[in-house]
């Protein structure tokens, strides 16, 4: 247990990090450098605000680890001038943050997904926990105020379906949920979000959850059934369920509700033999429940974040459950991630392999990869295994 400690954290403090430390921080105009090539060097200035908060996000909570040390007023630093200009640039005038800028702050794509704000209320709540100023405290409020307010129609006047689409119900809104229901209570305090999570949670294991086929389905109708007549409706998104799954997992903790512990566990399970390459090794990306052809290009493709979730999940699994088949899964799981995804010439892991784990893409951060969920995953892991140990 001890050499994995070791490993996951010498890849956080040394590699991980230091690289983000280094190429990210825009000194000119503030937020972040996000694509980055293999050697950090930046390759396109736009700014996609989920990965800008999701990288203030992720200073802020790691100042509050014990990991900060000397490093915690440097990472609160990195945080907050980020903060600073994704609130002074990032909103429009209903308070909505747009979905992307360009570097001197200039809105380029509307606010036509809520994900932005999703990530805003973390990244600000984290920041508060860190910080203690009381202005980060507000605008976790303010965005949940608008949040909530766009839930009904979070696309608003950009969506592009019409009345005849079918309406469907979308797994990863209620993970967001979830994961913003602990994100609330362990940063900020008070009841404020806890029935919304509550009831996300219930209806994650109790709606997505298929008995039939075992899995976590993505999209469902409105009236919670499934539609297998559809490639919407038979889509599968692993990671997601991974990602889902142990966030439920830490909210049973949280919440005091170890009765949802054996139907997380039995769903990471099941997901694990449905979505394990069994011909050469990992996860895919995307699957079809019933093998059909995948509307997706790349759906067979091996992504860092899909295994950066499954990591956490199974040894959320294992600690609650006792299952050594989980410990198995994570010693299969570790294994092929980290023989596929470092990268040690430059540091940093890369993104997108293909099927037979060759990577695709040498881009350490773009459009969907930032600093998150590889830092996420580490420090998740290194708890969990210090937990187990």
């Amino acid at each position: 247990m001890k050499e994995y400690i070791f490993r996951y954290k010498k890849e956080l403090l040394e590699s991980v990090i230091p690289f983000w430390e280094q190429h990210c921080i825009d000194e000119k105009y503030g937020g972040y450098f996000n694509f980055l090539e293999r050697d950090g060097s930046v390759y396109d200035t736009d700014k996609y605000m989920w990965m800008q908060w999701r990288i203030v996000y992720m200073f802020a909570t790691l100042a509050e680890t014990k990991y900060a040390t000397e490093k915690r007023e440097l990472w609160l630093d990195i945080a907050r001038q980020g903060y600073e200009f994704l609130v002074d640039k990032g909103q429009d005038k209903k308070g909505a943050y747009y979905f992307a800028l360009n570097r001197e702050g200039k809105p380029i794509i509307a606010p036509y997904n809520i994900g932005s704000d999703f990530f805003a209320i973390m990244a600000c709540a984290a920041l508060y926990k860190a910080s203690g100023e009381k202005k980060h405290q507000k605008s976790a409020f303010d965005s949940i105020t608008n949040v909530l307010n766009r839930m009904e129609n979070p696309k608003g006047i950009w969506n592009k379906r019409l009345p005849a689409n079918p309406k469907r119900i979308n797994h990863g809104d209620f993970m967001a949920k979830i994961n913003l229901g602990t994100v609330l209570k362990t940063c900020i305090g008070g009841p404020g979000f806890d029935q919304q999570a509550i009831d996300a949670v219930d209806t994650v294991l109790g709606k997505f959850w298929n008995e039939k086929h075992k899995i976590i389905f993505e999209n469902i109708n409105m009236d919670y059934s499934f539609d297998l007549e559809s490639c919407d409706g038979r889509h599968i998104v692993p990671g997601h369920g991974f990602e889902s799954m142990w966030m439920v997992l830490q909210h049973s903790e949280i919440y005091d509700r170890p009765e949802i512990i054996p139907k997380s566990c039995e769903i990471i399970e099941s997901l694990l033999e449905f979505a394990w390459d069994k011909k050469y090794g990992g996860i895919f990306y995307f699957m079809d429940v019933q093998g059909k052809p995948n509307n997706e290009l790349t759906w067979d493709m091996k992504l860092w974040w899909v295994h950066n979730e499954a990591l956490i999940a199974v040894l959320y699994a294992y600690r609650l459950s006792k299952d050594k088949k989980f410990w198995e899964w994570f010693k299969r799981i570790d294994d092929w991630t980290w023989s596929h995804f470092p990268d040690r010439e430059f540091s940093e892991w890369y993104g997108y392999l293909d099927r037979r784990g060759e990577p695709t893409h040498y881009l350490k951060g773009g459009k969907w990869k930032t600093f998150f969920h590889l830092p996420r995953c580490l420090v998740e892991c290194i708890e969990q295994l210090k937990l187990i140990e």
